[in-house]
Parts: C-alpha cells; structure tokens; sequence
C-alpha cells in the first residue's frame, strides 16, 4: 500500500469540512503542513470553519457529480495538483428498513455512497497523474462492517463505502500505483451528525428516517471522542499507508462474532448431508 509520509507543503481536500469529523480531518491535516481545501454544503458553516483553520473553503454538494467535479477543477485552479482527498461527507438518520421510502434510499445513498464514488471518480486521475503519488480516504463507519437494527441504510451505504475502498486499494496495489487508499471506520464521534436533515433536499420529502442523538444514551460501550481525535487517525493512516483506519479498536468483538457466524455458515454448508 502506498504511503505518504510526509505531508508537508502538499494539498488535501476533505469534504464535509464544515463540521464533525470533517474539520477535525482538516484541522490535523493542517496541521501537518497541508494546504487544505474544505468543501460543505452548508456556506455559512464553511466560511466559519475556513476562517479558523485557514482553509479554502469551497462550496459542494456531493451528491451531485457536477459540483463534485467543479470542486476537483477549482482545487488544482488553487493549488495545481492535489495530493490527498478525504470524502467525508454523510448523512446518519435511522429507521427499521420496513418504514423506508424510496425518498429515503435516494437521499442516503446519494450523499453517502455516490458522494464518495463522485469524489474517486473526480480526484483519482489528478492523484494518478501526481508525480509525488497521493492518497484516497473513504469515510465509512463501523456500521459499514457491522450490521444493526435502526440502521440498515446507513449500513447499506457504509458497507459500499468498505467494499469500493478494498477493491479500489487492490487494484492501486496491482497497477503498482503511488496512489493509496484508506476507509476510515469510526464509531462513536462527537458530531452533528444527530442534525443530518437540516440538509435534506425538498425533493426528497417523503420520509422515514429521523434524525436520532445516541449520545444521550448512556450505554457503557460508547467510548466517545473528539473529531480532532479522529483525524489524528487518519493522518496515521495516509502516512504509514494503512487500508483500515479504526477509532475504536476495542470494538473488534463486533466484527469478530459476525465472522464467527459466517464461518458457522460456511462449516454447515460444506458438511455432508
């Protein structure tokens, strides 16, 4: 996997910059040395955050591949070239998969899912074409390993988000391309997430999915933290050139009692009889 160890003077863009995990990804990235670009959708929150971090910030939707695509053009008309981008942005609301409208699919996986597919198929050949290399970051979520009541779409586009990531990483690794690919995997991170309709399109008005705050829940197994916190994970990730980015390591109990069941499955299916 490639690895970018050294990120000062080179650019990121991170998208859904504004807030959450986003501004705390760009903050460290700055931090680091970067040039950053922070794209949102949301232009007050934006220019606020661009102020403080001393970003450009740019207005996208990336749901839409014509803004994604404009964002690409107007990073390289700053910077010339861009190094590393992070696509971030997503909506979280939940709801069981029976109280699902079709508004409700559209809306999640546009924002979730083709947000990160328009912003691989925008950056990627800047990256490709970059004689220093460059790095992808997909945030999904631990929702994208393992599946749970009350969000299943969200799941839907975060398991998406895992599987494009790995077969993305394979195929740069074959090419032997000096572009790498991380996903990034959080759990619980204090964000506006819990707010995700205020950004829902009129268009997209039949709904089931509510917004729901979890950090009201006092459940001993969240262990939360800071953006700033998980974007010192990713950084660690685009340097050392790691396929996973996990905030919560602790949490492999998860993913191990599902590869538990499946290796069950597997075990019944292939015994005789």
């Amino acid at each position: 996997m490639s690895a970018l160890p050294d990120l000062r003077g080179k650019v990121a863009v991170v998208t859904g910059g504004a807030s959450g995990i986003g501004k705390g990804i760009a903050r460290q990235l700055s931090a680091e040395g970067m040039q950053v670009i922070i794209a949102d959708i949301e232009p007050g929150p934006l220019q606020a955050a661009a102020g403080e971090l001393g970003a450009v910030g740019i207005e996208a939707d990336v749901s839409d591949r014509g803004s994604v695509q404009a964002l690409a053009e107007s990073a390289v008309r700053h910077f010339g070239t861009v190094h590393v981008v992070c696509n971030n942005a997503g909506v979280g609301p939940m709801a069981p998969i029976a109280d699902l409208t079709m508004d409700d699919w559209q809306w999640i996986i546009g924002v979730n899912l083709f947000g990160v597919i328009h912003g691989v198929q925008a950056f990627l050949p800047i990256l490709r074409e970059n004689p220093d290399g460059g790095h992808i970051v997909n945030t999904a979520s631990m929702a994208g390993l393992v599946a749970t009541p009350g969000l299943g779409a969200y799941s839907v586009t975060k398991f998406g988000v895992v599987a494009l990531t790995e077969a993305l990483a394979a195929e740069l690794r074959q090419e032997g391309s000096k572009v790498g690919a991380t996903v990034l995997c959080p759990g619980t991170v204090r964000t506006n997430i819990d707010t995700s309709s205020r950004n829902r399109p009129a268009h997209l008005a039949d709904r089931g999915l509510a917004d729901v705050d979890i950090s009201r829940d006092d459940n001993p197994a969240y262990r939360w933290i800071s953006p700033d916190e998980a974007g010192a994970v990713v950084v660690r990730a685009i340097t050392r050139g790691d396929l996973y980015a996990l905030t919560h390591p602790e949490w492999h109990w998860m993913v191990e009692r599902r590869n538990e069941r499946l290796n069950a499955a597997f075990h019944q299916w292939s015994e005789p009889g």
